[in-house]
């Protein structure tokens, strides 16, 4: 009797409310931008809760049970240490979708969201000329681009995804699962593209473009957690995609007439350009800028193999 009376009373505690913990998750985190601090305090407190974000504006003075503020007061404890939040919930969302993240992939940039849409033109122009595009997507980490590509354009047969990393790929594979793609992705474990099984109409990738001599002035949450692999393409960053570059021209990977797309890093729009002129000498070459205004994609049109 004595035992159930204490259960009552432990489960009827008058306990924290959210815009407690709230304010003191914030406090914590002490940003310099208090805007970050209030976002970052709300989506861990979400996350905790398994609520919307609607619900800490609606009901401020809910109240959460001590085993939830602990493990709330956990995750901003180790977000303090910069630690992602995409990484401490599991979860990011790109092009309007949820993906599963952790260690093992990158997380998926809002800016990266400009490489979907442009596929996304490309073969829906394919289309409406009466040809089905083979397609592949280069470096695909947590396959959050073919993903997002095979949902918005189900139309698309398949897509191929290749990946280095087999840790990436199971992550990539939950992910398709997740988004009932499994038959529409196809995963291959490929350096870059020797193992694609067929030529292509369009090639995308996102490969790390990153220079290893940026490193020192990365952000902590990137340069202490994200896979380095994912992020460092050499000294000037180019490395990677230079290597794409002769991969494809070599093998011949891309049909004639193919479309090439490639993210870059904002100042590396020149060099890249000369050197895929090197390659394709009738390529027409367009830059385009994500929403910031920075040169972040190089869409190279070929007329045909050189």
């Amino acid at each position: 009797m004595i035992k159930n009376v204490e259960k009552a009373v432990e489960k009827g505690r008058n306990l924290t409310t959210l815009q407690d913990v709230l304010a003191q998750g914030k406090s914590m985190l002490g940003y310099p931008s208090a805007r970050s601090a209030q976002l970052d305090a709300q989506v861990l407190l979400c996350y905790v809760l398994g609520i919307e974000r609607a619900m800490l504006y609606a009901y401020p003075e809910q109240e959460i049970s001590l085993l939830q503020e602990k493990q709330y007061f956990t995750l901003i404890a180790r977000r303090k240490q910069h630690e992602p939040v995409a990484y401490l919930t599991g979860h990011k969302e790109f092009y309007g979708l949820d993906f599963i993240v952790d260690k093992r992939v990158l997380i998926p940039r809002p800016e990266t969201e400009l490489l979907v849409e442009t596929s996304l033109e490309v073969i829906k122009r394919s289309i409406a000329g009466g040809h089905m595009p083979v397609v592949a997507d280069i470096g695909t980490g947590s396959g959050a681009i073919p993903i997002a590509i095979a949902v918005e354009e189900p139309r698309l047969p398949y897509i191929y995804a290749t990946d280095s990393s087999a840790e990436a790929l199971e992550v990539a594979r939950l992910n398709c699962l997740q988004h009932q793609v499994t038959e529409q992705v196809r995963l291959l474990q490929d350096d870059l593209v020797s193992l694609l099984p067929e030529p292509v109409d369009l090639l995308l990738a996102n490969l790390p473009y990153v220079g290893t001599d940026e490193v020192d002035g990365l952000p902590l949450d990137i340069r202490l957690y994200e896979p380095h692999q994912a992020l460092f393409g050499g000294p000037g960053g180019l490395d990677l995609l230079r290597r794409l570059g002769e991969e494809v021209h070599h093998i011949g990977v891309l049909k004639p007439a193919g479309v090439l797309l490639l993210e870059i890093g904002y100042q590396q729009r020149g060099e890249l350009t000369h050197f895929l002129h090197d390659l394709w000498p009738s390529a027409t070459i367009i830059c385009r800028q994500d929403n910031a205004g920075f040169d972040r994609l190089l869409q190279v049109e070929t007329s045909i193999i050189e």
